[in-house]
C-alpha cells in the first residue's frame, strides 16, 4: 500500500512539474514584440516572407565582435530581398549596448531582452547563438558560437539571390 501511495505521489509531482516542450527544426518561430535601439517596434510575425536571423549575444562576446561585420554585410546586401537580422542583447546595460552598436556600425535592429523573455521562448541557454528562420517563419537551424561567411552563405543562400 505504501508503494502505491508513493507511486501516486511521484506521478502527481511529475504532472505538476513545468512541462517545457523542446523547440525543433520546422517548428513555427515563437512570436515576440520588442523595441529596437531607435524606438521602433519589432514584431517577428510581421516579418514573414523573408528569412530572419535572430542573434542572441552579449557585449563581452569575442565571437560577436568578430562576426558582426559578416552580419552587417549580409544585411546591407540582402535587406531589399527581405532578409532581416535582429540582434537580441542579453545584456541590459543600455550604454554598453549603444557602444557596441556604434563601434561595429550596426544598421539592423538591436533589441535588449529585458528579463530574458525572448531567450526563454527560444530556449537559448548559451550565447552567442544565431537562430535562422525561413521565409515561412519556421525554425531552420541554430548555430552556437561564431558564424562565418561560408556558413552564412550555406544557411541563407537558398533564400537570397
Amino acid at each position: 500500500m505504501l508503494f502505491v501511495l508513493l507511486l501516486g505521489f511521484l506521478l502527481l509531482l511529475a504532472a505538476c512539474g513545468k512541462s517545457e516542450r523542446r523547440l525543433q527544426l520546422g517548428d513555427p518561430a515563437p512570436d515576440f514584440t520588442a523595441t529596437d535601439q531607435h524606438g521602433n517596434t519589432i514584431r517577428l510575425a510581421e516579418l514573414a516572407g523573408g528569412p530572419v536571423v535572430l542573434r542572441f549575444w552579449s557585449v563581452d562576446c569575442k565571437y560577436c565582435r568578430a562576426d558582426t561585420p559578416i552580419f552587417n554585410d549580409y544585411y546591407r546586401r540582402y535587406k531589399d530581398q527581405g532578409l532581416m537580422v535582429i540582434y537580441i542583447s542579453l545584456n541590459e546595460d543600455q550604454e554598453m549596448v549603444r557602444r557596441f552598436i556604434a563601434d561595429l556600425e550596426i544598421e539592423f535592429p538591436v533589441i535588449i531582452d529585458h528579463g530574458g523573455r525572448i531567450a526563454e521562448q527560444y530556449r537559448v541557454r548559451l550565447d552567442p547563438q544565431a537562430v535562422f528562420i525561413n521565409p515561412e517563419h519556421k525554425l531552420a537551424t541554430a548555430v552556437l558560437g561564431g558564424v562565418g561567411e561560408e556558413e552564412m552563405a550555406r544557411l541563407l543562400g537558398g533564400y537570397l539571390q
